[in-house]
């Protein structure tokens, strides 16, 4: 860590001895690099996509597996199995669900009249194309708010049914309240997650179409190991880090005003 931050002072190849150039990486991506903020704007829009659907998705799914039916332990495995999937093989599944020709998610969308996209040949389409394939793997946050669910006094419960409460208001003030710090703890590392996206990319769109997908971490990749710019490529990784850094300590800031915390009321 304190090498690269060295690095990011130095116009270093990594084969060549580094030269010391001072600001002049930070200065290069911040204000001449047009890329630098095409991959910003990029991963920002691809983390809110994803870490909201994720979130949402992996809440609801939750909230079904936590019933108390047949075969809920038996799809609690199947929700959770993909999330630990090889990250090449899946991205290599995914190009073929988006094909646009053979693909099975337009041949769905034909079934009921709809003309699917280009998916990872469009430049408008990329992207959703991505977010939509980062749920593939809400197994993983869904077993993190399953546990928080199970965690709920049923007490809690009994109490709202005494009080008149229907499903939707046991939800709200019981549900939401108990499970707001895992919740949390979700969306905090869905954000970080989100924010290193670099296999999907590479694997399926190399940035394109254009520079549609060209994500921040992607960038920090292909100024390293493809045009050996390594001094440029750890300033981005410096840069990528305060920008991890500054949501996470504004998530906890912003966590005051809605997570609650039973020991608070103690």
């Amino acid at each position: 860590i304190l090498a690269s931050f060295w690095f990011s002072f130095t116009n270093w190849t990594g084969i060549t001895t580094g030269e010391w150039v001072g600001l002049q990486n930070y200065q290069t991506l911040l204000f001449t690099d047009p890329l630098f903020w095409t991959a910003t704007r990029n991963t920002f829009l691809y983390s809110f996509g994803a870490v909201t659907l994720g979130t949402v998705g992996a809440l609801f799914v939750a909230l079904l597996l936590n019933q108390k039916l047949p075969g809920t332990t038996f799809l609690r495995i199947i929700y959770y199995i993909p999330s630990i999937a090889s990250g090449v093989a899946v991205s290599i599944l995914w190009i073929w669900l988006f094909n646009p020709q053979s693909g099975l998610v337009n041949y769905l969308l034909s079934l009921v009249g709809i003309q699917g996209p280009l998916w990872l040949a469009s430049p408008q389409w990329a992207l959703p194309a991505l977010i939509i394939k980062s749920l593939w793997a809400i197994g993983a946050n869904m077993i993190i708010l399953l546990a928080g669910l199970q965690a709920v006094p049923t007490s809690l419960y009994d109490a709202a049914k005494i009080d008149g409460a229907n499903p939707v208001r046991e939800f709200q003030h019981v549900t939401l309240p108990m499970l707001s710090p895992v919740l949390f703890y979700v969306l905090v590392i869905s954000t970080i997650a989100s924010f290193q996206i670099l296999t999907d990319v590479l694997v399926m769109t190399q940035g394109g179409p254009g520079t549609a997908t060209f994500v921040f971490v992607y960038f920090i990749y292909q100024a390293a190991f493809q045009y050996l710019k390594m001094g440029y490529a750890s300033a981005l990784a410096w840069i990528l880090f305060m920008i991890i850094l500054g949501l996470t300590l504004l998530q906890l800031w912003g966590s005051k005003k809605w997570v609650y915390y039973e020991e608070d009321n103690q």
